[in-house]
C-alpha cells in the first residue's frame, strides 16, 4: 500500500556521482548499530558515501562511519547533511527531525507495517502503537514538506535476519529453551517475513532513486506463508531441530495462558488471536518505484543468535 503527500517544492536529486564540487555526499543515519542501520551504513560507505551514525551504544570503528553517541529525540544537529536515514523508532525520530534543522536532506525513515495491522486491535496498547506510528508519518511529512525536502517512508513486515528482532528470533529463543513450540491447529493466518539486506537495499534505492515527493511503501517479504509453514521452517533451521506441537485452538488456549501464569511467554490475546488473520501487504508500489526484490522465506539458524560483537554486515 502507498501513500503519498503533496510536497510544494521539488528537490534536486544527490545522483549517483557524489556532491557538489566531486565531494562526497554525507549520510547521517540512526539506530546505526542495529541490524538494519549496520547494513545501510556498509552500503552507504560501498557507494562512496561518508556517514555519521547516532546510536546510544558506541558502534563498530569501521572506514567511512564517525560515530555519534546520542538519544532520540535530542541526538544533536542535523544541518549539513545531503540524507538523513532513520532505522529506529520512528515516533522519536519524527519529533527530533520535526524540531532540529535540518535543512532539506533527503530522508528515508522506518516505520512499520503495525501501522496498518494494530489500528483496530482489541489490546488499547497495540491501537497506541498504530496511533504514534501514524502521527510520527504525519510529522516527517509535514516537516519535509516545509522544508521543501523529498521524504520515503519505509514500511516492513516481520523483519529478520540478523537475530534480536522480536518475533522470530523470539520464536527460536523460546523453541530452543523448551526444545518445543505450540501453536494451534488453525494458525495459518498469512506472513510476509522480510530479511534485513532487502530492507537496507530499499532504503538505498529510495536515496538513490525518490529525489521529490514524500511516499510511503509497505515493505513485505517475497513469499506469502501461513503462520504455521513459517514458524515449521524457523524450528527446522534451528541446530538441532525443534519439533512443533499442533494443539486444537481449545486446548491451545489452556495451554498459552498456563505457560503466561508461569512466565514463559509473554503474548498477549490480541497477538495470539492474530495467528489466524491474513497480514499480507502489496509489493508492487515498492517494486515499480524502488526496484525492489525481497526474497522468499530461506532461513538458517545463525539469522536467529543474538547479533556477536564485532560481526561485519554485508
Amino acid at each position: 500500500m502507498e501513500r503519498r503527500y503533496p510536497v510544494p517544492w521539488r528537490t534536486a536529486s544527490a545522483g549517483r556521482g557524489g556532491g557538489m564540487g566531486g565531494q562526497a555526499r554525507c549520510a547521517l543515519v540512526f539506530g546505526g548499530s542495529g541490524p538494519i542501520g549496520r547494513r545501510v551504513c556498509a552500503r552507504l560507505v560501498a557507494r562512496g558515501w561518508r556517514v555519521t551514525a547516532v546510536s546510544r551504544a558506541p558502534g563498530l570503528a569501521s572506514a567511512g562511519v564517525e560515530w555519534r553517541r546520542g538519544t532520540l529525540p535530542a541526538a544533536g544537529a542535523g544541518e549539513g547533511f545531503d540524507a538523513i536515514v532513520s532505522c529506529g523508532p520512528l515516533d522519536l525520530f519524527s519529533r527530533w527531525y520535526a524540531d532540529t534543522p535540518a535543512g532539506a536532506a533527503r530522508v528515508v525513515a522506518f516505520g512499520s507495517t503495525s501501522l496498518h495491522v494494530k489500528r483496530d486491535s482489541s489490546d488499547p496498547s497495540e491501537r497506541d502503537v498504530a496511533a504514534r506510528l501514524a502521527d510520527a508519518e504525519a510529522r516527517v511529512a509535514a516537516a519535509a514538506r516545509a522544508r521543501g525536502a523529498a521524504a520515503t517512508l519505509l514500511r516492513p513486515t516481520l523483519v529478520y535476519g540478523a537475530g534480536g528482532d522480536r518475533s522470530l528470533s523470539r520464536v527460536a529463543a523460546l523453541a530452543r529453551r523448551h526444545g518445543f513450540f505450540v501453536l494451534p491447529h488453525d494458525a495459518r493466518g498469512l506472513r510476509q517475513p522480510v530479511h534485513v539486506d532487502d530492507l537496507a537495499d530499499a532504503a538505498l534505492a529510495a536515496l538513490e532513486r525518490l529525489a521529490v515527493d514524500v511516499r510511503a511503501y509497505d515493505l513485505p517479504g517475497g513469499e506469502a506463508l501461513a503462520y504455521r509453514e513459517m514458524v515449521a521452517r524457523v524450528l527446522a533451521s534451528l541446530r538441532p531441530p525443534v519439533r512443533l506441537w499442533v494443539l486444537p485452538g481449545a486446548l491451545f488456549g489452556l495451554a498459552a495462558a498456563l505457560a503466561r501464569r508461569l512466565g514463559a511467554h509473554d503474548a498477549g490475546a490480541a497477538v495470539l488471536a492474530r495467528m489466524r488473520e491474513d497480514l499480507a501487504f502489496d509489493a508492487a508500489p515498492a517494486r515499480r518505484d524502488l526496484g525492489y526484490a525481497p526474497r522468499g522465506f530461506r532461513p538458517e539458524a545463525g539469522m536467529f543468535e543474538p547479533p556477536q560483537a564485532g560481526s561485519t554486515p554485508r
